[in-house]
């Protein structure tokens, strides 16, 4: 019953925070579903692309809105406003990162969990 539990609200939350990301129009928006990838160290990855390191701050302010509005939910943890040029919000079940884009290529987190479900979000 718990883990029930915990994927709708894991889901919910990942949800939300896309919507967060679309409000300050991030691109390349992709969900990442780790529930079935053994040693996962969430349930979801969001990640999502900035122009800017204004930008990319703006997008990481938005989701922490939405989530605390929506959810009542805040960051467990945050990393990277200090550079904006990879914004991470952990939320222990769901992990947001907010790229700006030459980051995001010299990174490729995508294809490091390559095994979990991606979903591209369509752009608005």
């Amino acid at each position: 019953m718990i883990n029930i539990v915990k994927e709708i609200n894991s889901e919910k939350l990942c949800e939300v925070i896309v919507e967060g990301m679309r409000d300050n129009k991030a691109e390349d928006i992709v969900v990442i579903d780790l529930r079935e990838v053994e040693n996962a160290v969430t349930d979801f990855f969001v990640i999502g692309s900035g122009e800017s390191s204004t930008q990319i701050d703006g997008i990481a302010d938005s989701i922490v809105r939405s989530t605390r509005k929506h959810l009542k939910e805040k960051p467990w943890h945050q990393e990277g406003k200090n550079g904006s040029q990879w914004v991470l919000l952990d939320y222990v079940n769901v992990v947001a990162h907010i790229f700006h884009k030459d980051v995001r290529d010299y990174y490729e987190l995508e294809d490091l969990w390559a095994d979990g479900k991606k979903r591209q979000i369509e752009n608005q």
